[in-house]
């Protein structure tokens, strides 16, 4: 019997007997008894009579999740090895790969001083890599937790790298993490299931990432391969062909651009997003968002350059923020509905202001606003500003009342305050804009194309018949429109 004291951790290798280490095997017949996370493993069938085991399989159907069980085991371990004659704990693999209850029992018993003893085991990745015939350092590989990714609501590392998925136990968690993975790889993207890896059990199935909850085979010992994507789609891939043009090799023009320079390409590319989704049109779009993301990523090269902030300065900002503005999804803050949200929103945004002033007078809730917008979206930020923190009308025929009297003093006005009256008619009618919900920049820019198409036609319509836009009255002109509204009509 072992006279070790406090916790002795034993890795059990990926699979059969005689892939346990030596010093695992003595430490295993040198105590009373062993307790094992789990005998759903198969070194456990060929253990030695000699060798007392129990195990702790009855957590894992008595408690609601694995986090409990867990828990309880790290809880029951520390309490044994506080003990004179310590504790032997058994777990397949390595104790400090793809184990959650390791790591966490040695931090827990570092803390109160008791001693632990770790002995090794060969963990699933060796025999998974000599299995791909892959070597993990040379291909970057990433290594996940299937459970992990499961919760996640997008994945947490580059897809162009490869990854090794494990615990991959059931079919329900395949069919689930197959969903997770299809929100970045294609469906029918090549993945690799390696079941009972390094055993005579062992059976390697190449397939498309949508059957893998189709295999036979999936058990306790599965694990999912997926290869990378081509270069190129990573966040990190595009932050490099970014830097590469801006290094001394690279391209004349990107290496001479400022933040100034590119303050005209920055709106071109804007408004060009806006077009496309004005248009709805999902291709566009697409090509669109990369052209606006190229600027983001060349901004943000030109600052780490000159040392003003970097790329993970601005994630992690924006990060912060959003996390501080949104208590009711990231905290214990309760919401109710978007009103209150965007309430909430403004007095968060206060608070922020005060900090960042340490407390003295800050910018108003207006500063913040770029007054480089165009007007009407200006206009329409303002009022839904102040109108977050109660400066507004109690209801929509206040809104309605305005206009008439700003109609009204536009009719009165003469040469020296008629722009300023239609200013404020104009200022009236984007607020009964906001009343209604609808963005009155989108809403403007849907009527200046819907203009712009039925004037096109009574132009193409006058050309067809041989005839000049100049000579034709008003009623004829009319007459076409009328046509160009009946067509769109019939096409909706």
């Amino acid at each position: 019997m072992t006279d070790q004291k406090g916790i002795t951790i034993i890795g059990l290798g990926p699979g059969n007997l005689n892939q346990i280490t030596l010093e695992a095997m003595q430490a295993l017949q040198s105590t009373e008894k062993v307790y094992l996370r789990t005998s759903q493993h198969p070194a456990v069938e060929q253990f030695p009579a000699d060798i007392q085991w129990e195990s702790f399989d009855s957590l894992y159907d008595a408690s609601e999740s694995f986090e409990e069980v867990y828990q309880e085991i790290i809880e029951t371990i520390l309490k044994l090895g506080a003990n004179e004659k310590g504790v032997v704990y058994a777990v397949p693999g390595n104790p400090c790969v793809a184990e959650i209850t390791g790591p966490e029992i040695m931090r827990r018993a570092d803390e109160t001083g008791l001693p632990v003893t770790l002995i090794a085991g060969i963990s699933f990745i060796e025999p998974t890599m000599m299995a791909l015939n892959i070597d993990p350092y040379a291909d970057g590989l990433v290594l996940m937790d299937a459970l992990e990714i499961n919760q996640l609501h997008y994945l947490n590392y580059s897809p162009n790298l490869p990854a090794l998925i494990g615990q991959v136990y059931s079919k329900i968690v395949a069919s689930d993490l197959k969903l997770a993975l299809a929100n970045v790889y294609p469906d029918t993207h090549e993945v690799v299931l390696i079941h009972a890896a390094g055993t005579e059990k062992q059976i390697i199935e190449k397939m498309k990432l949508y059957e893998i909850d189709r295999s036979s085979h999936i058990g306790l010992l599965s694990s999912l391969y997926v290869p990378g994507l081509p270069k190129g789609s990573s966040f990190e891939d595009f932050q490099e062909q970014i830097a590469h043009l801006r290094a001394p090799e690279g391209c004349p023009w990107d290496r001479e651009q400022t933040h100034q320079s590119l303050r005209s390409t920055l709106l071109e590319e804007t408004y060009e997003v806006l077009d496309a989704m004005d248009s709805d049109d999902e291709e566009a779009m697409r090509e669109e968002f990369g052209d606006l993301l190229l600027q983001v990523v060349l901004n943000a090269q030109i600052a780490s350059e000159t040392g003003s902030f970097t790329m993970t300065d601005i994630i992690h900002g924006i990060f912060k923020k959003i996390e501080f503005r949104h208590p009711h999804v990231f905290g214990s803050a309760h919401r109710e509905n978007t009103d209150e949200v965007l309430v909430s929103w403004e007095s968060l945004k206060a608070e922020e202001r005060k900090h960042k002033h340490n407390g003295e007078p800050s910018k108003g809730s207006l500063d913040s606003v770029p007054a480089s917008l165009p007007a009407l979206a200006l206009a329409q930020s303002y009022q839904s500003r102040v109108a977050r923190i109660g400066f507004d009308w109690p209801d929509i025929e206040g809104v309605l009342d305005k206009i008439v009297e700003e109609i009204q003093e536009v009719r009165e006005a003469d040469d020296s305050t008629l722009k300023g009256e239609l200013g404020d008619l104009l200022f009236s009618i984007v607020n009964l804009v906001r009343w209604y919900k609808v963005d009155a920049e989108s809403a403007l820019r849907e009527t200046n194309q819907k203009f712009l198409r039925r004037f096109k036609y009574i132009e193409q319509k006058t050309l067809q018949n041989d005839l000049s836009l100049e000579k034709m009255t008003l009623q004829e002109m009319d007459q076409l429109w009328d046509e160009a509204k009946q067509i769109e009509r019939q096409d909706e």
